[in-house]
């Protein structure tokens, strides 16, 4: 009697395990199979645009089919959008492309270097009205961003920055977006992690506040920083409709090119859009993008601020 009890207790608990095995098994590959649809619906748009970048100019113009390969292998789109000059301006995708690279750049620089200065100053130093300035760079957070366009319009039309040539078009779309209240919000949250610690320590032995910044938190809060850096990059390099208000046809970015050139005159009068040439362009605009996630990924909101007072 007492074999068969065990017999069964053990049958009993082997079924439990093997049913236990199975509906993980069942959940990890409906999770997979889950992510790789999605993954395909991801990709698609990708493959569409890498495939048609490298068809032919007769086949874009004029197979009505959609081909999953090319049925004329051109790479030489890549370089002809070099050297394609729109039908109603002179201006071409290298210029687009170098002032996206400028305000890219200085846009990006400068807002980096003011958020940490004012989240240092929220985050560290002692002054009054810290915490209600803070709560009011919060309050602005629920502000749509589309309702201060007007102001900002008027701000810089008042200081002779809309449709200038020259520097004043890169000033109109660098300078009033160049402060970010969440990337301020994000590094002062990485920086009050930071142990006070260290702040003491490095006043005792002397050490700045504007040194303490630059030698200790800064490095610190890598990862957050290089987060910014990368929101900021990419908020800029497709910037669409500002650009398209404030700066002179000649300075604006390669958003406005990619959407408004590559036609091509037919007869009847009627231009038709080169879609080879402007998935080539889009595959140049998306490859700095998508390289620099690539090389800088685990830094990309991973842990912050892991720190002690080492002896």
């Amino acid at each position: 009697m007492t074999a068969n009890a065990n017999f069964k207790v053990d049958y009993k608990v082997n079924q439990k395990l093997k049913a236990q095995k199975s509906a993980a098994f069942l959940g990890k590959f409906g999770i997979y199979f889950f992510l790789a649809i999605m993954s395909i619906i991801v990709i698609i748009p990708f493959y569409w645009m890498l495939n048609v970048s490298l068809q032919s100019t007769d086949e874009v113009l004029n197979s009505l089919n959609v081909s999953l390969f090319p049925k004329e292998f051109s790479p030489k789109n890549y370089i002809n959008v070099f050297f394609y000059t729109s039908s109603t301006t002179n201006i071409n995708f290298p210029r687009y492309l170098t002032n996206t690279l400028v305000v890219a750049v200085f846009s990006t620089v400068g807002g980096t270097i003011f958020s940490i200065i004012v989240a240092f100053a929220l985050a560290r130093l002692n002054f009054k009205g810290k915490d209600l300035i803070f709560t009011i760079l919060l309050a602005t957070m629920m502000i749509p961003g589309e309702m201060m366009v007007i102001s900002n319009f008027v701000t810089v039309a008042r200081f002779g920055w809309v449709d200038a040539q020259g520097v004043g078009s890169y000033l109109a779309m660098i300078v009033p977006f160049m402060v970010s209240i969440f990337h301020i919000y994000l590094l002062r949250q990485t920086f009050k992690q930071i142990p006070n610690e260290l702040y003491y320590a490095a006043k005792v032995d002397g050490c700045g506040d504007f040194k303490y910044l630059v030698r200790v938190m800064v490095p610190m809060a890598k990862s957050s920083i290089i987060t910014i850096v990368i929101l900021k990059l990419m908020g800029t390099w497709n910037a669409y409709i500002w650009p398209n208000l404030v700066a002179h046809e000649e300075y604006r970015l390669v958003t406005t090119w990619l959407r408004g050139s590559f036609i091509d005159q037919a007869e009847s009068g009627v231009g038709r859009p080169l879609l080879n040439y402007q998935m080539a362009a889009t595959v140049i605009v998306t490859v700095p993008l998508l390289l620099l996630f690539i090389f800088f990924r685990k830094y990309i909101m991973s842990g912050v601020s892991r720190s002690g007072v080492k002896g």
